[in-house]
């Protein structure tokens, strides 16, 4: 029997690298697509299944997603990566007005709290599984202008430990990792004098995402797993 991954933002500049990474080591995978966006940077795969025109701000997408990710009774669901989110960078707290700061918590936190509770009651019927949710290094390390992303990011953090403590006795682990930036395309057309080589590899995230979620990692729950290219 397989077993089955729901991989949020799975088209990205970093979903990519893990929704092939659950592919390579045997598991059936489901990505939602929003509007079909992204579709084309994944290739086709007999055990890839991509959900166009899923909408993760709504509850009742969702579900039609987390159906889909649960149908295949010989390839349960069995794990939950959560990449969605978004970053924005201004002005200092004084000077950022309410809803650009409320505008991070919804993107950051909405999804990732939709898409766990959708999957959860799987999840358990199934025996037990994992959740993998995507913080950043900047909810430890802050830097300036930028008090939205950092404080709905820690708070993915404060989510993941609550969803380890809730669901410890009914064998549903969760985890989060906290990259560095990530090398994309988007981040180095939108910082293209940093020094690339300091940034991680998103191959490199996406294989601590998959051990997170494998039976290797069976005794890791309640993690906050750094993954920083070179500090």
């Amino acid at each position: 029997m397989g077993s089955t991954a729901l991989i949020t933002g799975g088209t990205g500049g970093l979903g990519v690298a893990v929704t092939e990474a659950f592919l390579k080591a045997g598991w059936r995978v489901v990505v939602p697509v929003f509007h079909d966006a992204g579709r084309d940077r994944l290739a086709p795969h007999e055990r890839l299944v991509l959900h166009g025109g899923a909408d993760l701000m709504d509850e009742g997408s969702v579900r039609e997603v987390v159906t889909l990710a649960a149908e295949d009774g010989g390839a349960p669901l069995r794990a939950v990566a959560n990449l969605v989110g978004g970053f924005a960078i201004g002005e200092r707290v004084h000077a950022t007005p309410i809803e650009e700061f409320e505008a991070q918590f919804r993107l950051n936190l909405r999804p990732t709290y939709l898409v766990c509770r959708a999957a959860l009651p799987a999840l358990m019927a199934a025996g037990g599984g994992a959740i993998a949710c995507v913080s950043t290094r900047a909810a430890l390390r802050p830097f300036s202008g930028a008090a939205g992303y950092i404080a709905s990011k820690a708070a993915v953090l404060a989510f993941v430990d609550a969803l380890a403590t809730e669901y410890r006795d009914d064998g549903v682990r969760a985890n989060a990792v906290l990259p560095s930036v990530i090398d994309t395309p988007a981040n180095r057309e939108a910082m293209p004098d940093a020094d690339h080589d300091r940034w991680v590899a998103p191959a490199q995230i996406a294989d601590v995402v998959r051990y997170l979620c494998s039976e290797e990692a069976g005794a890791v729950s309640g993690a906050h797993v750094p993954v920083y290219g070179r500090a």
